[in-house]
């Protein structure tokens, strides 16, 4: 028995050393891979302590070197270098150091944070399988975020902050479903963000500052534990964010967001830190959020905020930073926010609120601003009785005049039917607009809010001309009265007995049709009316009386007298050139024309290859577009299609660019390599310096513009012909860009005549950044 227990002890010792054993040889193993790793990284100053005797599993925890062992084994590597570290000698291999680093294969928290490591991530990195917290911050890895790193299914964090970064965000991140951390601020990233972070319901923050990234924001709404999103200077929007309203601090400063704020926005009252600044909101400004029961810090500055702000409205004691600077606020301030404490930082500039102060605005200036960008304060909404009874006599009066028209129709028509005519004659017609069409343009609330802003321009109703009418208004179409044509139709200018001047469009047809075959053209014809568009007064059917078929269309238009816009830019004859200040006012009268065409009464009509010659002038010099006509001849068009009209939108800003160059430049342009050769010199000066851009513009105004002014017209532009269509901007962005070249234009222009003048650059702070430019394009968004 004795002989039996001292076997069985033998057999324990033995088991006990040979496990130290194999213990020690791991250390040595382990050793020797942090040792290695201390050699790749080329002996950084915070591993000065490492040597063949360090005990790594039992050293001391410190802010920049941390290795904790579990089990033997080491589960945590902390490595924090310098802040700024350069980038480590060319001789360093990433895949070599990486090969190393997945020797630590039990390794669940890595950071290796300002170490200069440099290289495209590699992919072997998914080796390190237990990994739940990585954080390679402040380095200069580049290339793509490797797809790989979607196989880390135990990640719960992902810091990549602060590197090179390019190309989108892996769709893959939507598998690492316990992810409550995914950082990726300071990189280069670009394109829309991926609909799989809505999937990630385990997500607490999400920090997407200072990249590329465009479009609008995924549904985030169903994240119930993110605390903060940070998507800081970008190119996002336009539509707000949709969140839980459990979050915490919500950046969106220097973006592209133009909705107005959501009235969910006011029951986030876990919400303590909100930026909205540098944006382009527009609509209300809901002055609860100054009295969310969390907030701490709120900034609205730099944007198109509308309201009135009240002395009884309530604020949290807690707010310690409010901005309401660069809106269109009116009113006076909340008295809470000047008796809180004094620690509070209050900004409200550049609005035009009651405050006896020269930092704002008359209140002239903001109601003019809000109607401008199509805003409308809430006053403007009421309708009074007299306006409801003149409505009703409207309606009336037009439901009147249909129902006359179809029996004039009828009894025209029994007559004509009786007539036996022995050769082709023609007649002309009045055709009443097709019942269905225009049923909808009466009812269905999106038509109605568009057909009510037109009535605003002072033009006579739209009607239907008789062919003798307009003979008698051109002297039977007389010579003296032509004024061009092209291969489908001749322009005619008359005159009818009223005084006014016209402009008669005659389309001669080519197949049997007849009237109500065009009229569903001519109708959305009549119903696009705008400042910057060349309207429609009117049409004039002749038919053939023998089979009621059309034979000729007269189109019937307001004349606009001062020519094209070409003659007063680039024309070698012109008496004179347009100013700074008319250029930019008829770019932005010629990009508001545009945008009223895709999102007017019916978006998306718009197709024509748009030229600086289709742009006319009045006599106020208000620009008008000319050649947005409907294909009323096209022989394919039976209905509109309008399923193409965001990408139709970013063909037209194409167009638009080549407008702007010539508008710069003064010179004329007619070809694809002149634009690129023009393009290619605004995009050099943009660069360089105020001389090199005052070289490129038209020497006829090249004294009268700001350097601020003219270098946001010339990158607005180069964005417009930027290749890929993607990265053109949207006629939204297009016009503000331009209202903003327009008013630092002015304020130079009146510092310049001013003795006293002083810096205004903080009367338009609410101007974003313009982003990086890449090196293969010369693609730069913008606000």
């Amino acid at each position: 028995m004795e002989k039996y227990l001292g076997l069985k002890n033998l057999l324990v010792l033995l088991v006990l050393l040979l496990s130290i054993s194999i213990s020690e040889q791991l250390q040595s193993s382990q050793g020797k891979t942090l040792l290695r790793i201390q050699n790749l990284l080329n002996y950084p100053n915070v591993l000065s302590n490492w040597n063949n005797d360090t005990d790594f599993c039992n050293t001391e925890p410190s802010s920049t070197v941390t290795v904790t062992c579990y089990e033997e084994n080491i589960a945590q590597l902390h490595i924090i270098g310098s802040k700024g570290a350069s980038q480590l000698p060319n001789n360093f291999s990433i895949d070599s150091f990486v090969i190393t680093l997945v020797k630590l294969s039990s390794l669940k928290v890595l950071k290796l944070v300002s170490l200069g490591l440099y290289g495209p991530l590699p992919s072997k990195l998914s080796r390190l399988s237990s990994l739940e917290i990585l954080d390679l911050s402040s380095n200069f890895f580049h290339s793509d975020i490797p797809r790989e790193i979607s196989s880390l299914t135990s990640l719960q964090s992902l810091i990549l902050d602060g590197n090179k970064f390019t190309g989108r965000l892996p769709n893959g991140l939507g598998s690492l479903v316990v992810l409550a951390v995914l950082s990726v601020k300071n990189n280069s990233l670009e394109g829309h963000l991926p609909d799989m972070l809505g999937n990630l319901h385990n997500l607490r923050v999400l920090s997407l500052s200072r990249n590329n990234f465009t479009g609008d924001v995924p549904d985030l709404s169903s994240l119930e534990n993110l605390q903060v999103l940070d998507l800081e200077d970008n190119s996002l929007g336009p539509k707000f964010p949709q969140v839980s309203s459990k979050i915490q601090s919500l950046v969106l400063r220097n973006n592209k967001f133009t909705a107005g704020i959501p009235e969910k926005v006011q029951s986030y009252h876990q919400l303590e830190h909100m930026d909205i600044s540098s944006n382009r909101f527009m609509g209300p400004f809901p002055p609860s959020l100054l009295s969310l029961p969390s907030i701490t810090y709120l900034n609205v500055a730099g944007n198109k905020l509308t309201g009135m702000l009240f002395e009884d409205n309530q604020c949290n004691a807690g707010l310690d930073f409010v901005d309401l600077s660069t809106n269109l606020l009116s009113g006076r301030l909340p008295s809470c926010l000047l008796t809180g404490p004094k620690h509070r930082i209050m900004r409200f500039s550049n609005n035009c609120l009651a405050t006896g102060d020269r930092t704002q605005h008359p209140f002239s200036f903001c109601r003019n601003e809000a109607l401008a960008v199509g805003i409308l304060t809430h006053h403007h909404k009421h309708i009074t009785g007299s306006q409801v009874v003149l409505a009703l006599i409207i309606c009336g009066s037009i439901i009147g005049g249909v129902m006359l028209v179809c029996a004039t129709i009828i009894v025209v028509r029994k007559f004509l039917s009786k007539i036996a005519a022995p050769k082709k004659t023609t007649r002309s017609i009045v055709e009443n607009a097709s019942s269905t069409y225009t049923s909808k343009l009466f009812t269905d609330p999106k038509y109605v809010t568009r057909t009510m802003k037109l009535g605003s321009l002072s033009l006579p109703s739209y009607r239907t001309f008789s062919s003798e009418e307009l003979k008698v208004a051109t002297n039977n179409f007389d010579a003296s009265t032509f004024i061009g044509n092209s291969f489908d139709d001749q322009m005619y200018r008359g005159q009818l007995k009223d005084g006014s001047s016209i402009a008669i469009r005659c389309l001669q047809t080519k197949r049997k049709n007849s009237s109500q075959n065009f009229m569903h053209h001519i109708e959305l014809m009549s119903k696009l009316r705008h400042h910057h568009l060349v309207s429609t007064l009117g049409h004039c059917f002749e038919c053939y009386l023998d089979d009621s078929s059309v034979s000729r269309i007269y189109l019937v238009f307001e004349y606009v007298p001062n020519g094209t816009l070409r003659s007063w830019i680039s024309d070698k004859h012109a008496k004179r050139r347009l100013t700074w200040t008319q250029r930019i006012a008829a770019a932005i009268g010629v990009a508001r024309g545009i945008q009223f065409l895709f999102t007017g009464i019916v978006p998306g009509i718009f197709s024509n290859n748009l030229k600086i010659t289709d742009i006319l002038l009045d006599q106020n010099f208000v620009a008008k577009i000319c050649s947005y006509n409907l294909p009323i001849l096209d022989e394919n068009v039976k209905e509109l299609k309008c399923t193409r009209a965001n990408s139709e939108e970013k063909i037209v800003v194409f167009d638009f660019g080549v407008i702007l160059l010539e508008i710069i430049c003064g010179k004329r342009i007619n070809t694809k390599n002149e634009v690129s050769v023009i393009q290619n010199q605004l995009e050099e000066s943009i660069m360089a310096n105020a001389v090199s851009r005052k070289n490129v513009v038209d020497p006829a105004i090249r004294n009268s513009c700001s350097d601020e002014s003219l270098k946001t017209m010339m990158e607005i532009c180069c964005r417009c012909l930027v290749q890929d269509t993607e990265d053109r901007p949207s006629f939204e962005d297009v016009i503000w860009n331009l209202q903003f070249a327009a008013q630092v234009g002015d304020s130079w222009r009146r510092d310049s005549s001013s003795s006293d003048a002083s810096p205004i650059s903080h009367l338009y702070d609410f101007r974003p950044n313009l982003p990086r430019k890449s090196n293969s394009n010369s693609n730069s968004s913008s606000v």
